[in-house]
């Protein structure tokens, strides 16, 4: 029997790499003997979050193109056709059957590769307003998967198919993991938990204001767990020496820091906002406005326009934060409206249905070997 083989590509951030991850995940679930290779940007997160998931990957010499003049920039057509040759090579030796792309610039080489090759591809878009590698991987994509509606104008309509982000499993059985969690982070159950999260890099804006929060929040009487990033964590360390803080760099079980928290300030990248639906917990969004297209202020609006959270913009912070965040702990009616909005809004099977989409475009040669071995066992 033809064991089945897939490459997975998607990275630069916790965003593009989560999803892709779940998606292997759910692969490997369906066909235990599948083969699943990852390709990613050479001295980006994947290439260690990657590994740490139990998955070979290889990289590529690929970057983006920089918002203000560089020497990377020159490189840029260097790198890419580069890329392209790799690409090319890793397609021919690895022989996939479908090749997935979950955004970030690695998967742009390597799917326009496979495309021509005629290998099916799918991509996969977290976000409300699609970054420019799947905008151009998009004309010759067999499947788009989206996680919002309305995306028309930038995709062929009758590629797309509307199917959620892909989460953490382990996000969707939370309700019954409070003590533990407590437990884990040595939590006092006497004291509500508020938890921050800069997104997978950390956000400069966001740890500027939870320094000068923790006043307020020690005020509060609640305990603080602050997701500060690699970037910024030697810089806020020094917090975790007061009562009630924990500061860290990474937060490896997200499930148990979801369980304890009561409420959550959090950028709004699409990967986070889709795991805060599905644990449903009351959020104050701020979303970075340094992203393309300010896609987070978008992603963030589709759940604020369905009274499902709360959005507070960078430029709004020093004046209007400390306000909007004492309202939210004070009301409890308001947190329970946005949790059980938020809650609505969760696409609880979206893994499922976008590895759906994978196997009807496995070659028939391929699928029909696997129903012959099916019906022999």
């Amino acid at each position: 029997m033809k064991r089945l083989k897939f490459i997975l590509s998607g990275g630069g951030t916790g965003g593009h790499i989560y999803p892709a991850i779940a998606i292997a995940n759910e692969l490997k679930q369906r066909f235990p003997d599948c083969e699943i290779l990852f390709v990613g940007a050479r001295d980006k997160m994947e290439m260690q979050k990657v590994p740490q998931a139990g998955y070979p990957i290889k990289g590529l010499w690929i970057a983006g193109i920089q918002r203000r003049l560089t020497f990377d920039n020159s490189l840029f057509p260097l790198k890419l056709i580069d890329s392209l040759l790799k690409s090319r090579t890793i397609i021919r030796e690895f022989k996939p059957d479908v090749v997935i792309g979950t955004g970030g610039f690695a998967s742009g080489p390597l799917l326009r590769v496979a495309g021509i090759a005629n290998i099916p591809t799918v991509i996969q878009e977290q976000n409300s307003f699609p970054g420019i590698t799947n905008r151009w991987l998009s004309a010759k994509a067999n499947k788009i998967c989206v996680a919002y509606e309305n995306l028309e104008r930038f995709f062929p309509k009758h590629k797309i198919v509307f199917t959620g982000n892909p989460v953490r499993q382990d996000l969707l059985g939370i309700d019954g993991k409070r003590n533990e969690a407590f437990a884990h982070f040595n939590l006092s159950h006497d004291k509500k938990v508020v938890l921050i999260l800069g997104g997978s890099l950390g956000s400069a804006r966001i740890n500027q204001l939870i320094a000068k929060e923790l006043v307020n929040f020690a005020a509060q009487n609640v305990q603080v767990i602050w997701q500060c990033g690699k970037y910024y964590y030697e810089q806020y360390q020094h917090f975790s020496e007061k009562e009630d803080v924990q500061v860290m760099a990474f937060i490896d079980r997200m499930d148990l820091v979801y369980a304890a928290a009561d409420v959550v300030i959090s950028r709004s990248g699409a990967s986070s906002v889709s795991e805060l639906c599905i644990v449903g917990k009351p959020v104050i969004f701020i979303p970075s406005p340094n992203v393309a297209e300010d896609h987070q202020t978008k992603n963030a609006k589709s759940i604020v326009d369905k009274d499902a959270a709360l959005l507070i913009r960078e430029a709004e912070l020093d004046t209007q934060f400390t306000d909007l965040f004492n309202n939210l702990l004070s009301d409890e009616n308001l947190q329970q409206k946005l949790s059980q909005n938020i809650k609505t809004l969760a696409k609880l099977n979206a893994t499922r249905d976008i590895v759906d989409e994978i196997i009807k475009l496995i070659p028939n040669s391929a699928t029909q070997s696997l129903s012959n071995s099916a019906t022999s066992l």
